[in-house]
């Protein structure tokens, strides 16, 4: 028996195969276009103007000097001045930024707090019912730095800390019911903030809140220090994961 043998490509089939080809290549060229158009979650327009300093970097490296200008926060060369990075979000506005050994931590006129280090914008957190404070006091007091590389988020319904590497949320403090803090009026001592929190018939010394990394300093724990003691954590707060 004769073996069996392919039949011929005839010009018919190579034509369907090559507009086959054709649009197959078409597709994926959309695809690829529509995914470099497409808008960053939180609209984030960062540019980096001079080479960043990477992680390997030495830690007596110069900090970058931090200034909002319109619509953009920017970043300066510490030594030289030369402009490193400028960071813009579509529609937004910082309203103040703070450093943080090297990094620039901003709030956004929606309640929105980014960290930025080494060339790119790391972490986004959103604070809840912002809108009114930010409306009528703007950030004053909103961000503040903690030891250990701690952020605390003081708005009048919480004090709120995250760590600053990875903006992981480490412990929550409701004002007391009735209460309400004043992030303007907050200063540090030490490693501690102090934070006032207007009480209605209170004693002045419970108007006042002491917070540090930890979160709230109580009786039960030393005085302008970090030191954990049995129970952990008396009165933090709503913690939510153990210190690092």
């Amino acid at each position: 028996m004769a073996p069996e043998t392919a039949a011929p490509e005839t010009p018919a089939t190579g034509s369907r195969l090559l507009r086959t080809a054709l649009g197959l290549l078409l597709a994926a060229s959309l695809l690829a276009a529509a995914h470099q158009v497409r808008p960053t979650p939180y609209g984030d327009h960062f540019t980096a103007h001079a080479r960043v300093e990477h992680a390997t970097a030495p830690e007596h490296a110069t900090a970058p000097r931090l200034r909002t200008h319109g619509a953009t926060v920017e970043a300066y060369d510490g030594r030289t001045g030369e402009l490193r990075w400028t960071h813009a979000r579509e529609g937004r506005r910082p309203l103040t930024v703070l450093p943080a050994r090297g990094e620039a931590i901003t709030l956004w006129d929606d309640g929105l707090v980014t960290d930025t280090a080494r060339g790119a914008v790391r972490w986004h957190r959103a604070l809840p019912d912002a809108a009114g404070l930010l409306a009528a006091h703007g950030g004053a007091g909103v961000l503040r730095a903690l030891d250990r590389g701690m952020l605390a988020v003081v708005t009048p319904e919480r004090i709120t800390a995250y760590r600053i590497a990875d903006g992981d949320l480490r412990w929550v403090l409701p004002a007391r019911r009735g209460c309400a803090f004043e992030p303007a009026r907050g200063m540090r001592h030490g490693t501690v903030l102090l934070v006032a929190q207007p009480c209605p018939e209170s004693a002045w010394t419970a108007q006042l809140i002491a917070v540090d990394d930890l979160g709230r300093i109580t009786p039960h724990r030393t005085p302008l220090g970090n030191e954990r003691h049995s129970p952990e954590h008396p009165h933090t707060g709503k913690v939510v994961a153990p210190p690092r």
